[in-house]
């Protein structure tokens, strides 16, 4: 990002005019730049390439179908214009839109569902943590992973613990903020997600793209 001070320069996405407006208005009181607004995916795709910004917030749902326009939009974002992070979304949870956005990488992108927006600080965390090349998994997406199948679960290897804070680091918490979360010290936190990848095998690269394949572990299970 060109110049530490300058604001995280947003386009919204949305065909609801009331809340792309709404959204606007938030997050350009929030000290963010909304570079553009979008009604559809053609036209996010156009805005986002007139004006590369930090960060795309995107509906998964937008004409002419309804269905997964605002989704195929965010991989083609991620393909053109890696520079440019997406936070998408959604009405309802859908796992399988969580693992489609996240199979290629997690640096930053965004799941949230639409309610959050209600929580002000939480969506202007989310949309700042994606446009500084973060990631964000919405809590109840995860809740919703965690509480499914479990007479298949592939998590069965980690403890009670362990499974808190992958939780937690679903979230998109830090170490120091689990730690302050469960009550426990930053490093019984580094423990516990050392032994979390370890458990799981996952692949020897950059910890914030691990901590989110433990996540899509569970969820792809």
């Amino acid at each position: 990002m060109e110049g530490k001070n300058r604001p995280v320069r947003v386009v919204l996405a949305d065909d609801w005019k009331l809340l792309r407006e709404g959204l606007a208005e938030l997050l350009g009181q929030a000290g963010f730049e909304v570079v553009g607004r979008a009604g559809d995916a053609e036209d996010l795709l156009r805005k986002v390439g007139a004006h590369r910004p930090d960060v795309a917030v995107v509906d998964v749902r937008m004409p002419p179908t309804h269905t997964d326009e605002g989704l195929r939009a965010a991989a083609e974002i991620r393909e053109r214009f890696p520079g440019t992070g997406v936070l998408i979304l959604s009405q309802y949870i859908d796992e399988a839109y969580a693992v489609e956005l996240f199979g290629g990488g997690a640096d930053g992108l965004g799941y949230l569902l639409k309610d959050r927006v209600a929580d002000l600080d939480r969506f202007v965390d989310a949309v700042r943590r994606v446009g500084e090349g973060g990631s964000v998994l919405d809590p109840e997406v995860v809740a919703t992973m965690l509480g499914r199948r479990r007479d298949q679960d592939p998590l069965a290897v980690l403890t009670a613990r362990e499974r808190e804070v992958l939780e937690l680091m679903a979230e998109g918490r830090s170490n120091h903020a689990i730690g302050e979360q469960l009550v426990i010290s930053q490093r019984a936190v580094e423990k516990h997600v050392t032994g979390i990848f370890e458990k799981l095998e996952l692949p020897s690269e950059a910890e914030t793209h691990r901590r989110v394949l433990a996540v899509l572990a569970y969820m792809q299970a």
